[in-house]
């Protein structure tokens, strides 16, 4: 007879190790991908799934909280990542100038978006994480 857990039948597929269970779990993935029925999220449907885990995970307390060297070490990954795929933006030399000078203005205490380094540090973050998602075709 085949091992079973304490207090449960040896038949069905609670009765299954995990490793049997992702199995089997897993071949109904990959064959709802072989027939074309399974769910394919549009990015708007990833983005809303990614902000609703976000969200859940700061209400519960377990989000991970980026240091500014953490965001910028993400943006750059999503960077490189871009131009190796060839989806970068590449800038116009009028875009480069544009973004120098509000570096600058950035740098030296003037703030041309009115916003912390904090909120700054937060929003290059999006941009690395939307290469990222650019990057996976919003999945």
């Amino acid at each position: 007879m085949s091992q079973q857990k304490s207090g449960t039948s040896n038949r069905g597929f609670a009765s299954m190790d995990e490793q049997k269970q992702r199995e089997i779990a897993s071949k109904g993935g990959q064959a709802a991908h072989a027939k074309g029925t399974a769910h394919e999220f549009t990015p708007e449907e990833a983005a809303a799934a990614g902000r609703k885990g976000g969200q859940a995970a700061h209400a519960k307390g377990t989000a991970h909280e980026f240091t500014s060297e953490e965001a910028a070490a993400a943006g750059r990954k999503g960077g490189q990542a871009a131009h190796q795929k060839g989806t970068a933006h590449e800038f116009t030399s009028q875009e480069a100038s544009a973004a120098g000078r509000k570096g600058g203005q950035n740098s030296h205490g003037g703030s041309s978006s009115g916003k912390s380094p904090v909120q700054n540090s937060k929003h290059m973050s999006d941009i690395g994480r939307k290469g990222g998602e650019h990057r996976h075709g919003g999945r």
